[in-house]
């Protein structure tokens, strides 16, 4: 009796017909013997040939500490040393001030706040002050507003109501009379600062100051005149003036 060998010897009953995964499979499940001997050597010698692709713990971190230093090689390419040189200076800017000031008050360097009564058509009244930059900046101008509270005709007609000059002389005033009814001389040169107009106005522009510069002082008489045109019903009336200074710096400069 002969015996052929079967057909089918070069398959493996489970062997798989493609795929890595199945291959996985029947290398691990095969038979196993040297390399291209075993019963179906054609999948045996598959799996001999393609490299292990499971990496133990050791060659893991091997292979990171490869990664990560050929990473730091790349990095360090683009970094150079260079010659470095530092110097400074510092400097302190501040600003100055724009102060005037009024003299003491109730001195005769400074009596506006000293009223008078019983005053009749063509009547005055003077009042010497001073006025002084007390600041460092010099001043483009100064500027003077009137306002009154509380207000009757003697300060609301402009026409027959109170009259303002003010006066500026080259050394401080000469006083004379008894208070309230104050006159003065001046032993220098006399300047207007204002000429006459209403006692009320705003912002108004004072003339001939020597105290546009910081440090100086201007000595002032102030003249308040009800004219002669002013009627009956002027009589038993009051009103209280304030007079604000208003000093405005230099033009800007190079410092």
């Amino acid at each position: 009796m002969v015996f052929a060998p079967p057909t089918t010897a070069l398959h493996h009953p489970a062997a798989p017909r493609r795929g890595l995964a199945l291959e996985r499979e029947w290398d691990r499940d095969g038979p196993v013997g040297p390399r291209g001997t075993d019963a179906n050597g054609i999948y045996r010698e598959i799996q001999a040939m393609r490299p292990s692709r499971h990496l133990s713990i050791g060659q893991k971190l091997l292979l990171s500490a490869v990664l990560v230093g050929a990473a730091v090689s790349v990095g360090s390419l683009g970094t150079f040393a260079s010659f470095t040189s530092t110097t400074s200076a510092s400097s302190t800017p501040a600003t100055g001030t724009v102060t005037i000031a009024l003299g003491a008050t109730g001195a005769s360097t400074n009596r506006l706040n000293i009223g008078a009564g019983d005053i009749a058509p063509g009547d005055t009244l003077q009042r010497s002050f001073d006025l002084t930059n007390a600041g460092s900046i010099d001043l483009a101008g100064v500027t003077l507003t009137t306002t009154a509270s509380p207000s009757s005709l003697l300060d609301t007609d402009a026409t027959n109501g109170l009259q303002l000059v003010i006066d500026r002389c080259s050394v401080a005033w000469t006083e004379g009379g008894a208070a309230p009814a104050y006159t003065y001389t001046c032993g220098g040169s006399t300047t207007g600062a204002l000429a006459s107009r209403a006692v009320i106005g705003s912002t108004i522009a004072l003339s001939n100051l020597g105290s546009l510069t910081a440090g100086a002082t201007d000595h002032l008489r102030l003249t308040l005149t009800l004219p002669g045109t002013a009627g009956n019903t002027f009589q038993n009336i009051t009103s209280t003036v304030i007079y604000a200074f208003t000093g405005t710096q230099r033009t800007a400069t190079n410092k």
